[in-house]
C-alpha cells in the first residue's frame, strides 16, 4: 500500500526536530453542494531542524517515531 503525502504549511517549530504542519482540504458538501474547507495539524519528523514557521511542506506516513509523530518531512 502506497504512503499518503500531504501538503501543509509549517505553524510550529520550536520543539527539537519536530514541526506542527497544518494542512487544510476542500471539498464540496454533499447536500449543500457549497465549497468547505477543513484543516488539521500533524506533527512531522524534521532530522536537521531545517524547516521554519511559514514554509509549505510535504510530509509523507512512517512509522511511529514517538507517541504523536507518524510523519516525516520529505520536501518543501
Amino acid at each position: 500500500m502506497p504512503k499518503r503525502i500531504l501538503t501543509g504549511e509549517v505553524t510550529g517549530d520550536k520543539n527539537d526536530k519536530t514541526i506542527t504542519v497544518l494542512v487544510e482540504r476542500r471539498f464540496t458538501h454533499p447536500i449543500l453542494k457549497k465549497t468547505i474547507r477543513k484543516s488539521k495539524k500533524y506533527r512531522a519528523h524534521d532530522q536537521e531542524n531545517h524547516f521554519k514557521i511559514g514554509d509549505i511542506v510535504k510530509i509523507q506516513e512512517c512509522p511511529p517515531i514517538s507517541k504523536s509523530k507518524r510523519w516525516e518531512v520529505i520536501t518543501n
